[in-house]
C-alpha cells in the first residue's frame, strides 16, 4: 500500500506468532493440532505473585507511574542483580518496560544510526535483525554450527567487527536452541569486545533461571568488569516466574543510555502496566524456589524430547543446556518426499507438511538464521511432547 513507511517494508512479521496463530486457527477448524511454537511456560504464575497484583488493584494502585518503572521494582531490580549477578546498579541505571522485547526495541531506536552495524549470534530470536531494521541499523549475522553446539566463538566474533559495528547481541541460554556459554566461552568473546571500545553488548538474560544438568549462567558484565560501562543487561520476569501475559521486562546500564530509553519509552507507550509492577516486584523480592521444581519437569520434557527426536529418521537432535527449545537439524529429510506429496526442499517445507499432514506446529529454521533445523518449545505437558514427537517421527518414517 503506497502509504505504508518504507521503514516497514524491510521487516517481516514474527514467525513464532505466524505459527502460533495457524495452529490456533486450525484448532478452531477442528483439526488437532499440537502446538510447538510458543515460548511460552505452561505453569501458571505462582499465588503470592498473583496476590500481589490482585491487592495492588483492590488498593487503587492503577494509576499512572514514572514512565520507566516504579521505584520500588527498581530497588528489587537493583537487589537481584546483586544477588543473582553480583553487579552493582542504583535505580537510576535500571528501565522497566512492557516485556522484554520492549526495553530491547527502546535501546536500539535510542542509539542507531543508518549504516550502524548490530552483531547477531545466528540462530537468534526472530525478533532481533528486524528490531535493527526498524531502528534503521543493518544487522550481521555470525552463524553458530551444530558442531559447536550453535554457539559462536571468538574468532568469529572479531571477524564480524568493523567500525560500523555499534552493538553485540548476546542471549544465553538461546532463543531458540537452548545453548548456554560456559564462563570460559563467554570470557574468550568478552575479550575480544575489550579490544574494541566502540562496541556496545546488550546482554538478553531472559533464560537466566532456567539452566540444567549443573549449568552455570554467567553474564558479560559479571564476566568481565571492564565491559560494565557499555553493557545493557536485559531481563524481565516471562520466563521463570510464568508472567508471560503480565509484560514486564528491565535493563540496567548506563545511565546516559537508561535516560534516552526512557526518552523513547515516553513518547510511545508511556509506563508499563502499574498491577504488573507491583506483581513483579512479589516476583523479585519473593519466595524463589518454584523455579527449581519448575525446572525439574523442563529437564524431564527436555529429556525426553531429545530422545524422542533423536530416534526420528533423518533428525540430529542436541541436548541443550538451558532455556525450554530444543533445535533439531533435518538434513536427513531434505530432498524427500513427504506422505502427503509435500517435496521437503527446506526447513520451512518440512515444517508446513508436518502441520497440514500431522498437526504439529513449529517454527522453521530460517526464522532464525539458521537452516535446516526446526524449534520445539517444550514449555507444554509431558502427554502432549510424547504424542508430538510420536506424530514427528511418524511423519520422518513417512518420507520416501
Amino acid at each position: 500500500m503506497p502509504f505504508l513507511s518504507e521503514t516497514l517494508s524491510r521487516v517481516k512479521p514474527s514467525p513464532t506468532i505466524a505459527v502460533t496463530n495457524k495452529a490456533r486457527e486450525l484448532k478452531a477448524a477442528g483439526k488437532d493440532v499440537i502446538g510447538l511454537g510458543a515460548g511460552e511456560p505452561d505453569f501458571d504464575t505462582p499465588e503470592n505473585i498473583k496476590a500481589a497484583g490482585i491487592r495492588a488493584i483492590e488498593d487503587g494502585k492503577t494509576k499512572y507511574t514514572a514512565v520507566d518503572g516504579l521505584p520500588e521494582l527498581k530497588e528489587a531490580i537493583c537487589a537481584k542483580f546483586k544477588r543473582d549477578n553480583n553487579l552493582d546498579y542504583t535505580p537510576a541505571q535500571v528501565s522497566v518496560s512492557g516485556g522484554g522485547k520492549q526495553v530491547l526495541y527502546n535501546a536500539l531506536v535510542a542509539t542507531l544510526n543508518e549504516g550502524d552495524e548490530v552483531i547477531i549470534p545466528a540462530p537468534y530470536w526472530v525478533s532481533y535483525p528486524d528490531m535493527v531494521l526498524l531502528a534503521g541499523g543493518t544487522p550481521v549475522a555470525i552463524e553458530g554450527t551444530l558442531e559447536n553446539a550453535f554457539k559462536i566463538t571468538a574468532d568469529q566474533l572479531e571477524a564480524a567487527i568493523t567500525p560500523k559495528t555499534k552493538w553485540f547481541i548476546f542471549n544465553s541460554p538461546s532463543n531458540p536452541t537452548g545453548a548456554g556459554y560456559s564462563k570460559a566461552e563467554l570470557k574468550a568473546l568478552t575479550d575480544v569486545l575489550m579490544k574494541h571500545p566502540h562496541v556496545w553488548v546488550m546482554s538478553d538474560d531472559m533464560y537466566e533461571h532456567l539452566a540444567f544438568d549443573g549449568f552455570e549462567f554467567c553474564t558479560p558484565a559479571e564476566i568481565e568488569p571492564g565491559l560494565y560501562e557499555r553493557t545493557l543487561t536485559v531481563n524481565g520476569v516471562s520466563k521463570a516466574y510464568a508472567m508471560t501475559g503480565w509484560r514486564i521486562g528491565y535493563a540496567a546500564g548506563p545511565v546516559a543510555l537508561i535516560n534516552a530509553m526512557c526518552k523513547v519509552q515516553s513518547q510511545s507507550t508511556s509506563n508499563p502496566c502499574s498491577i504488573s509492577q507491583y506483581a513483579a516486584i512479589e516476583a523479585l523480592n519473593g519466595p524463589q524456589d518454584f523455579i527449581a521444581e519448575n525446572n525439574k519437569a523442563f529437564v524431564r520434557r527436555r529429556n525426553m524430547v531429545v530422545e524422542m527426536l533423536n530416534v526420528a529418521e533423518g533428525i540430529t537432535c542436541p541436548t541443550p543446556e538451558g532455556a525450554f527449545y530444543v533445535y533439531p537439524d533435518i538434513s536427513g529429510c531434505l530432498g524427500k518426499t513427504s506422505a502427503g506429496g509435500t517435496k521437503i526442499d527446506n526447513d520451512e517445507d518440512f515444517a508446513s507438511a508436518l502441520l497440514e499432514e500431522n498437526g504439529v506446529a513449529v517454527v522453521f529454521g530460517a526464522a532464525f538464521g539458521l537452516s535446516p533445523n526446526f524449534r520445539v518449545s517444550y514449555a507444554t505437558s509431558d502427554e502432549a511432547l510424547k504424542e508430538a514427537c510420536t506424530r514427528i517421527q511418524a511423519f520422518c518414517k513417512g518420507l520416501k
